[in-house]
């Protein structure tokens, strides 16, 4: 088995900012010397995280009117009261959507189903520059 890290980076808006990675994990899966695995896709961070979407403007309006129904952003947290960054919510958010996903590929191809897009969220309450690590895993 073969096992390869890579890193991709991009800049985000915060505040339940939802961009679609596919295509960089994609292109990294594409250029790994690994033809079949998994790839791993994992945040090295607390306010962020990944999930899959159908990437359309009616969810990406809809994901993060479910998030502030659940995780309200103007609530205050104990974390906002121990840190006073007032980002608790991201942190619960994350803690909710998880900070890593894995993903199957064949011949080098993601095998993601017709509608289903790798996107990653951040939650955080100020613009950030994000790098997401790739463990590329298989033969």
């Amino acid at each position: 088995m073969m096992i390869e890290t890579k890193t991709i980076q991009f800049s985000t808006r915060g505040m339940t900012d939802i961009i679609d990675i596919t295509p960089k994990v994609a292109e990294v899966v594409k250029k790994s010397r690994v033809q079949s695995g998994i790839v791993c896709i994992f945040l090295p961070g607390s306010t962020g995280g990944i999930t899959t979407i159908e990437y359309e403007p009616g969810l990406i309006k809809d994901l993060p009117e479910v998030l502030d129904r659940v995780i309200p952003t103007n609530k205050r947290y104990h974390h906002d009261a121990t840190w006073g960054d007032g980002n608790g919510f991201a942190h619960l958010r994350s803690a909710l959507i998880k900070t890593s996903l894995v993903v199957p590929f064949t011949d080098k191809k993601l095998l993601l189903g017709t509608w289903q897009q790798i996107v990653f969220l951040d939650f955080d309450n100020r613009s950030r520059n994000r790098r997401l690590i790739l463990q590329i895993m298989g033969e």
